[in-house]
């Protein structure tokens, strides 16, 4: 099996995407973005020992692990948002109230 360049790149833009949203502001985020990184980590040295086939099933999880660090990180922010919208059409209700 030919080294899993494209797969390393890939798993490299996920962590990449999941650490620019603020995942390493929640801490289950921050355990899967860790757990991406290690993989990735891990998958280079499989590579540099030609061990492609281990090294793309490693990338594979990396992947897996830091979109799933996005995605916690996005729910994160979705929900503090709605939380503030929440608070403001509130103030709107007390502010409208006799």
């Amino acid at each position: 099996m030919p080294p899993p360049n494209q797969q390393l790149t890939s798993s490299e833009a996920a962590f990449r995407a999941a650490d620019e949203v603020g995942a390493r502001s929640d801490p289950q985020a921050t355990l899967h973005l860790k757990l991406a990184r290690e993989q990735i980590d891990q998958a280079k040295a499989l590579m540099q020992n030609e061990e492609n086939e281990a090294a793309h099933r490693l990338l594979l999880r990396a992947q897996a692990d830091a979109e799933l660090a996005l995605a916690i990180a996005k729910q994160r922010a979705t929900q503090a948002e709605a939380q503030e919208a929440l608070k403001q059409v509130e103030k709107l209700k007390q502010a409208g109230a006799p």
